[in-house]
C-alpha cells in the first residue's frame, strides 16, 4: 500500500476513533443531566419522588427506623409514641451518631390544642467541674474525647417529659422493637459502617468502648448483623421504670461509679438534679411563611437571621445555583455566624438580644453586603463537627414532631459506662475556657453551646412542614436553603433536599496583622462552572467536597387534599414512608 495512502488512512480512522470519543463522552454528560431529574416529572434536582399518605408518616435516617415508627402509629401510638421509638432505634443502628447518652431538641405541633410547642432537653456541664481544673492544667480548650468533655445527656428526660404530656402507649411498647433488635441484631449499613469506623479511631481506648462497639475487635463491616445486649438491658430498665431509671436508678448509679474511677466529673448527683425544659419557639416571617426554630442554647436563630437578610433580594429572580444568589447567601452565612459566635449560650446565664432576629436589624446587616466582593472580615464561626440523627413523625390526628438528638461528634466521648452499651456525649467541648467575657464561657451548671436544630413552618397557624436537616454548623446554612428552594424556587418537598448545597466553614477575622480569607465556600456537584468561576471572581475561595452537607427529613400536610407528604435524604441512608 502507497506510504501516503497508508498514513491518510491512519489518520482518518484516528479521527473518527476521535470523534467516536466526544459522541460518547457527550452521550454520558447528556445521561448525566438526564439523571439528575425525575424521569416522569421532569424535577431537575431530584430522582425520586415525594411519599404521600393519608394516615401518617415517619421520616428518618435509617429506615430500620422508619418501619419502627410506623409500626406504632399503626398499633394506635400516636406522633410523639413513634418519635420516641425512632429515636430509641437509631440509638442503636447509628451509634455513631446519637443515643441516650447525648441530647435532644424538639419542635412539635399539637393538634388538640392549635399550638407549636418547643423542648430543649440538653444537658448542664458537672457542677464539681471548676473552671480552674482545666486553667490550672494550662489547658485553652476543653478536651475532644474523655471524661472531662461529659455533660448531662438529656434524651430520656427529654423522651420521658413528651411521653408524661403526649404519650398514647405504655414505655413497654414504645421501647420493645428496639430491645428485639439489640438481642437479635441489624445488618449494619454501609454508611453507618463508615462512620463507626471513622468515629472508632480516637476512641478506641476509651474504657468500655471497645466492649461495647467492637466485640470482635473491629467495628461492623458492612452487612454484619451486630447486637448490643447491653443497649437492650438499659432500655428494658427505662421500659420499665421510666425516666427515673436512668437520672435516680441503676443507671445513674453506674454512670457515677464509672466516671469516678475514670477521672470524670459527671455525679449521680447532677443526673439526678437534671431538668429539662418546655420553650416556646421563635420565628421570622419570610415571604409569607412562619419559619420556627428554638432560642439559644442552639444555633437556630442563625438560620432565622440569614433568612431576613435574604427575604431581601429578589433571590427567585436569581434562580438556584446562580452566582448571585450564591454569594448573598455565603454572605448572609458570614454575618448572622458573626453573631452567632458571639452571642448565642445558654440563656439562663445571659440575656440574648431579641434584636438579633428583627427585620429592622436585619436590613442593617444586609446593607453590609457588597454584590462585586466577597467579604472578607466576618466571623464565620469556627464550630463545624458534629454527627446527629433528625427525625419527623406526624399521624391521622394532625399530630407533627420534628425531634433532633445526639451525642455530637461520632462517638461522642468514647467514654461507655460499664454494661449499659452506649456512649456518654462530648457536648461540653463547645465551652470557651480562654475568654471569662465570652457568653458560652464554662460554669458549672450551664448548658453549652448546641449546634442541633429542629425546624417547624406553619403558614395562616397552621402546620405546614416539619424539618430539619443534620451536620454541626451546615445546620443553619441547610436549613436557610431548604425555604428558598420552597419558596423562592418553587421546588417540592423532596426536590428541595436533593438539590445542590453550598457549605461554608472557616472564619474571616483577623489575627495579628494576618487577614483571614473569608472562609471556604464549599460547593456539591450540580453547580453551573460559569457560576463557580464568577464566585472565584468575586473573591470566594471555592472548593468541591463530596460530604458534610447534612441530612434532610422533612413531613409537608396539605390541607386540601387532606394528605402528608414525606420526603428523605438522598445523600444518607434515609427513608421516609407513610401509610
Amino acid at each position: 500500500m502507497n506510504v501516503r495512502l497508508e498514513s491518510y488512512l491512519v489518520v482518518s480512522i484516528n479521527f473518527l476513533a476521535m470523534k467516536t470519543l466526544h459522541i460518547f463522552i457527550l452521550i454520558i454528560l447528556l445521561n448525566s443531566v438526564l439523571m439528575s431529574q425525575n424521569r416522569i416529572t421532569g424535577k431537575a434536582h431530584t430522582t425520586r419522588s415525594e411519599v404521600i399518605a393519608q394516615n401518617g408518616m415517619a421520616a428518618t435516617s435509617q429506615p430500620l427506623a422508619t418501619q419502627v415508627a410506623l409500626d406504632i402509629l399503626k398499633k394506635g401510638g400516636n406522633a410523639i409514641d413513634a418519635a420516641i421509638a425512632a429515636n430509641a432505634m437509631l440509638g442503636l443502628v447509628e451509634p455513631a451518631s446519637c443515643g441516650i447518652g447525648g441530647d435532644l431538641f424538639a419542635i412539635l405541633w399539637d393538634a388538640k390544642s392549635g399550638k407549636l410547642v418547643g423542648l430543649n432537653a440538653s444537658g448542664r456541664s458537672p457542677r464539681d467541674l471548676k473552671v480552674d481544673h482545666f486553667i490550672d492544667r494550662g489547658m485553652e480548650y476543653i478536651p475532644f474525647t474523655g471524661p472531662l468533655s461529659v455533660s448531662v445527656p438529656g434524651c430520656v428526660d427529654g423522651w420521658d417529659m413528651l411521653h408524661k404530656e403526649y404519650g398514647q402507649l405504655s414505655w413497654k411498647e414504645i421501647l420493645q422493637p428496639a430491645i428485639d433488635y439489640a438481642n437479635n441484631g441489624f445488618p449494619v449499613t454501609e454508611v453507618i459502617a463508615a462512620e463507626m469506623m471513622v468515629g472508632a479511631r480516637s476512641r478506641v481506648d476509651r474504657p468500655g468502648f471497645q466492649k461495647t462497639y467492637m466485640p470482635s475487635g473491629r467495628t461492623p463491616a458492612k452487612g454484619e448483623i451486630f447486637k448490643n445486649t447491653g443497649l437492650a438491658r438499659t432500655y428494658e430498665m427505662i421500659a420499665s421504670e421510666g425516666g427515673d431509671a436512668f437520672y435516680k436508678g441503676d443507671i445513674a448509679r453506674t454512670i457515677d461509679r464509672y466516671m469516678e474511677e475514670h477521672d470524670g466529673f459527671l455525679s449521680y448527683d447532677d443526673l439526678a438534679a437534671h431538668t429539662s425544659n418546655w420553650v416556646d419557639p421563635v420565628s421570622v416571617n419570610y415571604r409569607g411563611y412562619d419559619i420556627w426554630e428554638l432560642p439559644p442554647n442552639g444555633q437556630g436563630i442563625a438560620a432565622l437571621q440569614m433568612l431576613n437578610i435574604l427575604e431581601g433580594f429578589d433571590i427567585s429572580g436569581m434562580g438556584p445555583g446562580s452566582t448571585d444568589y450564591l454569594h448573598v447567601l455565603t454572605e448572609a452565612k458570614k454575618l448572622a455566624f458573626e453573631d452567632r459566635a458571639k452571642f448565642y449560650s445558654d440563656m439562663s446565664f445571659n440575656d440574648i438580644p431579641e434584636r438579633l432576629i428583627s427585620k429592622e436589624y436585619a436590613n442593617q446587616r444586609r446593607s453590609l453586603i457588597d454584590m462585586n466582593r466577597a467579604a472578607r472580615q466576618y466571623d464565620a464561626g469556627e464550630i463545624e463537627r458534629g454527627n446527629t440523627i433528625y427525625l419527623t413523625v406526624a399521624d391521622k390526628d394532625g399530630n407533627m414532631i420534628s425531634l433532633i438528638q445526639s451525642i455530637y461528634a461520632g462517638f461522642g466521648s468514647g467514654m461507655c459506662p460499664d454494661g449499659l452499651g452506649f456512649v456518654l456525649q462530648n457536648r461540653g467541648n463547645m465551652f470557651n475556657i480562654k475568654d471569662s467575657d465570652h457568653f458560652n464561657y464554662y460554669e458549672p451548671g450551664k448548658r453549652p453551646f448546641h449546634t442541633i436544630i429542629p425546624a417547624f413552618v406553619t403558614k395562616g397557624n397552621q402546620p405546614y412542614i416539619s424539618f430539619g436537616l443534620m451536620g454541626g454548623a451546615m445546620q443553619p446554612q441547610g436549613h436557610a436553603q431548604i425555604i428558598v428552594n420552597l419558596v423562592d424556587f418553587g421546588m417540592n418537598l423532596q426536590e428541595a433536599g436533593d438539590a445542590p448545597r453550598m457549605r461554608h466553614v472557616g472564619s474571616s477575622q483577623p489575627m495579628g496583622n494576618v487577614m483571614r480569607n473569608g472562609g471556604t465556600l464549599n460547593l456539591e456537584n450540580g453547580i453551573d462552572y460559569e457560576s463557580i468561576r464568577e464566585l472565584v471572581i468575586r473573591g470566594h475561595k471555592v472548593q468541591y467536597s463530596v460530604g458534610n452537607y447534612g441530612g434532610y427529613q422533612a413531613i409537608m400536610w396539605d390541607n386540601v387534599n387532606k394528605v402528608y407528604y414525606g420526603a428523605s435524604e438522598s445523600r444518607k441512608d434515609g427513608q421516609a414512608a407513610g401509610y
